[in-house]
């Protein structure tokens, strides 16, 4: 297959994959918003769907190549099946429980979606290792470069709880900060964060190498380094779409939702994209999604996952989300990993 016309159709499955399944998938997330379901279900599926279309694109069109890492891609792809089955086993069933004492009972589609996650990245660890070195670093699956990485790790982590601090101060909430610190339950969690990383990461590869490993280089080479960068932002914004107005909020909160949502993509994307670009390690953008997606229990003071869903969010919130986000994370476009390399 020529060049051009093999990279046109990996772009191809790979869109039809990302968006059209979770565009598929949203309307049911609208569905299950109209009736009592459990909705944690959807989020946890749309992750696995950037990667899953990277690697099936890759199958498809790569049918000689040796190097393509083929058992691990397929068992990510088996993962995500068993995902979108759960979601819609969810809304055709919804009143499926299970009864944990008299006065608790959970969903049972939000027991299988966690088992499900931690049982494929368990499968997928695996895969990963029996895949050989060669494989992992022909389709960018290698960790390297452990200094940088670790680097640009601790400057999320000093950028995310520094920006948590600075939230509480200038709100005047100095008591909740400090209940924050002082609750053990904070410590645990927070010590726990890397065996959870290992039973549950495939979500957020899921994300990052659809996003960051397939698409980034992509939007680069057409539109710039710095402008490929934002597009990917908004892009990854507005492939949340169902989830801001079914899900994160009510919907007539819905487009706030989606606004606050594309200034993070936009400005996580780009602090994301510097730290990728810094390591040419896909594994340091997985760990700051991981990370910033679990430390928002910490900055919420709360460790139940039902924080995420139902906000209450303002037109207020917005400047502030914009002014914050874009000094902390969006300064990072200024960098030379922006302007020394061409894509």
């Amino acid at each position: 297959m020529e060049e051009t016309a093999k990279t046109k159709k990996q772009l191809m499955i790979f869109l039809l994959t990302a968006y059209g399944v979770t565009y598929v998938m949203g309307i049911l997330t609208w569905y299950g918003s109209t009736i009592p379901v459990e909705m944690s279900v959807f989020p946890n599926a749309q992750m696995f769907y950037p990667a899953a279309g990277v690697m099936l694109a890759y199958l498809l069109t790569e049918k000689t190549d040796r190097l393509v890492p083929r058992w691990f891609y397929r068992g990510f792809l088996l993962v995500t099946a068993v995902m979108v089955v759960l979601c819609v086993l969810s809304i055709a069933q919804p009143e499926r429980v299970i009864a944990l004492s008299e006065q608790t009972s959970v969903s049972l589609w939000m027991m299988l979606t966690q088992y499900t996650a931690i049982g494929g990245s368990l499968l997928l660890w695996i895969l990963l290792l029996v895949s050989g070195k060669e494989q992992r670093s022909a389709y960018g699956l290698s960790f390297k470069k452990w200094k940088a990485s670790l680097f640009c790790v601790l400057v999320f982590l000093a950028l995310y709880f520094g920006r948590m601090a600075f939230a509480y101060l200038m709100g005047g909430q100095e008591d909740v900060l400090l209940e924050i610190v002082q609750n053990p339950v904070t410590w645990s969690y927070l010590l726990f964060m890397p065996v959870n990383f290992i039973l549950a990461f495939a979500p957020f590869l899921g994300e990052e190498y659809g996003w960051r490993y397939y698409l980034q280089p992509l939007l680069q080479k057409r539109f710039g380094m710095r402008t490929g960068v934002l597009i990917l932002g908004a892009a990854w914004g507005v492939w949340h779409i169902f989830l801001d107005f079914f899900y994160y909020t009510t919907p007539d909160r819905g487009l706030i939702m989606l606004v606050s949502q594309t200034i993070t993509c936009v400005t996580l994307g780009i602090f994301f994209a510097w730290a990728y670009l810094k390591t040419n390690n896909i594994w340091v953008p997985v760990i700051l999604h991981f990370l910033n997606n679990n430390l928002s229990l910490v900055a919420a003071n709360s460790y139940s996952m039902d924080v995420l869903e139902n906000q209450q969010i303002t037109w207020e919130m917005i400047p502030s989300a914009l002014l914050l986000n874009g000094i902390l994370f969006g300064g990072f476009l200024l960098a030379k990993e922006f302007w020394k390399r061409k894509a």
